[in-house]
């Protein structure tokens, strides 16, 4: 989870190959009202959300129901939306990807056709809830390289903290 640009589609796909599990990107989820919006830099709503965290929450616990494993990038902005993802498994554990905004603004701007404009990251920042106290998962520094973020996070479900 974590803001555009902080390296959840990176991460998240090496996790899964780690893990050998399925990947969603979830990006690919938004329906195309969303990116619509979002191509033209207008912030998404909850109401805007709302489809898609169901969507991505269907998969989950699809995954759940098969007794797989699975791996979701997802902004999961709020903690209503985590909250919502996870009454698809009760298990669900979130790595949060935070970093400076000077550079995930950097990473933004080489990012090769990807709808995603810098000028929402600011209001990305302004939605973000952190992980709270009861919330199954861990905050990783985006500064460090991806697999210093997966082996973080492998060492974390290891530990099941």
């Amino acid at each position: 989870m974590g803001v555009c640009g902080c390296g959840k589609s990176t991460v998240g796909a090496a996790l899964a190959r780690a893990f050998d599990v399925a990947f969603i990107e979830g990006d690919a989820y938004h329906p195309a009202p969303n990116v619509i919006k979002m191509s033209a830099g207008e912030p998404l709503t909850d109401d805007d959300r709302a489809g898609w965290l169901h969507a991505l929450a269907r998969e989950i616990a699809a995954a759940r129901a098969r007794g797989e494993g699975i791996v979701v990038s997802c902004s999961a902005l709020k903690r209503r939306y985590r909250d919502l993802l996870r009454q698809a498994d009760p298990d669900l554990r979130f790595a949060h990807l935070q970093g400076p905004r000077g550079m995930i603004a950097a990473r933004m701007q080489t990012r090769i056709g990807h709808y995603m404009p810098i000028s929402l990251l600011d209001s990305q920042l302004r939605d973000l809830e952190p992980l709270q106290p009861g919330e199954a998962g861990l905050t990783l520094d985006t500064t460090q390289p991806p697999d210093a973020l997966v082996a973080s996070i492998i060492e974390s479900t290891d530990r099941k903290d």
